[in-house]
């Protein structure tokens, strides 16, 4: 490595790597998303093809990922001028950057949600959230939710709150500040949801909700449950916009990029898992469904903590903090991998320091962030294309910006990079034996992209039709 890319910094050890690309992975989604997926998709026929979507489609656009940034040692945009100096792969790099400061934007607005609760949690307040109109107790959970998230300002100063908080992780640097705080921050994860699961299998009724989780219901798997664990397979690493390449170009050059890459879609898969072994134990143990998204763990959770303060108090407290930390932490560490996109780009690209690139991007995602926290409440008419701000954001990432950034990765590696190049860091120089070297580029050059366009495609007819 030459002096500049000593200066850019670099991770310290292999169990940095991992722990920190994790993180990037490891988010919100995880934890409110999979187990519903998975309850809806059949139970474990869901997991089974999950997981061999997870080794088929993510694994490989990961690698890719993995290959670009430690072979440039630049930001999502640079590496691509570096490696293709002139050639239109640079929009891959481009479409990363841009999804960083979308997805950073409306990410903390549900991150300040989630501090929110974590403080009320904190607090023992949870049985007793107040309305934003009259200041009575509110007993209907969604009613609660929806002043806050409708207020004009409550919401912003948490979006605020959390975004100083990962500001002040990425502007200490890759081994001060990312590594550092990642091998902090997973094992609490790991550890907090291991006490939880175990905790949750304790409930009366848990049997159900492990049954329900487990049980492999064939009758369940159609075309469209496919296709969605292809989906959730591919989005849950949060690959397609930069953030890995950006972290392989800290890399040393001793890192194994297929081991490291292994290590981090067990652990995500893992989490993912016993989110379930969570979540389905818990809800049914007081006889409420479970749904998807924010109204799981925002209103239908801490209805089940309310009613689990009723049998034990100090369990349902213990409980429901731990609950919220867990996804504090899961919000944090993938606010992070976004944010290092952009400041990365930004510090390189335009030669400031880390500190000010830092600071540049805390502000734009800051003033994006509230004008995405505002479509819920006075914004909430200001459409485009018939949907409010946030929405807007998440559908321009979600459905294009990584799908595309992914399939254009995976096409590069494959296709245009060289193969003795991507062999020499495969195999680090020769130094590692790969075995699987021939399957995995046949991977990365055919089944990969085939499978990201078939979710690409189904999307867009989702969208059009």
């Amino acid at each position: 490595m030459n002096s500049g890319n000593a200066a850019r910094g670099s991770f310290g050890s292999q169990l940095g790597v991992i722990l920190a690309s994790a993180g990037s992975a490891v988010g919100l989604g995880n934890i409110w998303r999979f187990p519903t997926e998975v309850g809806k998709g059949g139970g474990a026929a869901f997991i089974l093809i999950y997981l061999c979507f997870i080794f088929l489609f993510a694994m490989p656009v990961m690698i890719s990922e993995f290959v670009i940034g430690r072979s440039a040692r630049s930001n999502a945009i640079g590496a691509f001028q570096k490696l293709s100096p002139g050639k239109p792969w640079v929009a891959a790099g481009i479409m990363g950057v841009l999804g960083g400061f979308l997805v950073l934007s409306f990410y903390s607005v549900v991150a300040g949600w989630t501090l929110h609760y974590t403080i009320q949690a904190a607090l023992g307040q949870l049985q007793g959230l107040q309305t934003a109109d009259n200041g009575q107790q509110a007993t209907d959970f969604a009613a609660a939710f929806n002043a806050f998230v409708s207020n004009p300002w409550q919401p912003v100063v948490y979006l605020t709150l959390f975004l100083l908080l990962t500001h002040l992780v990425v502007a200490r640097g890759i081994q001060h500040g990312i590594e550092r705080y990642s091998k902090l921050m997973m094992p609490m994860l790991l550890a907090i949801i291991v006490l939880l699961v175990a905790f949750s299998l304790t409930m009366p009724g848990a049997a159900e909700g492990v049954s329900f989780l487990l049980q492999p219901d064939l009758s369940e798997v159609t075309p469209d449950v496919v296709l969605g664990a292809m989906g959730q397979a591919f989005f849950s690493l949060s690959v397609g916009l930069g953030c890995l390449v950006t972290y392989a170009s800290y890399f040393s050059k001793e890192t194994r990029l297929v081991k490291s890459a292994m290590n981090v879609c067990i652990i995500d898969t893992m989490v993912a898992v016993l989110s379930g072994f969570i979540i389905f134990p818990t809800v049914f143990s007081v006889g409420i469904a479970p749904d998807a998204g924010p109204g799981l763990v925002f209103i239908t959770l801490p209805n089940v903590f309310l009613l689990t303060f009723s049998e034990m108090p100090v369990a349902g407290y213990v409980f429901a903090l731990l609950f919220y930390v867990l996804l504090l932490l899961a919000a944090l560490t993938s606010s992070i991998s976004m944010h290092e996109i952009c400041t990365a780009f930004i510090s390189e690209h335009f030669s400031k320091s880390r500190r000010t690139a830092a600071v540049i991007v805390t502000i734009v995602c800051l003033v994006l962030g509230a004008f995405c926290s505002l479509s819920f409440g006075p914004w909430k008419d200001v459409t485009l294309l018939d949907r409010g701000i946030f929405d807007l954001f998440d559908f321009t990432v979600t459905k294009f910006l990584m799908p595309l950034g992914g399939l254009m990765m995976t096409l590069f590696v494959g296709w245009s990079l060289g193969r003795s190049l991507v062999e020499r860091q495969l195999t680090n120089d020769g130094r590692i034996p790969v075995r699987t070297m021939r399957p995995l580029l046949f991977l990365i050059r055919w089944v990969a992209p085939a499978g990201i366009l078939v979710i690409f495609i189904n999307e867009l007819i989702g969208i059009f039709i």
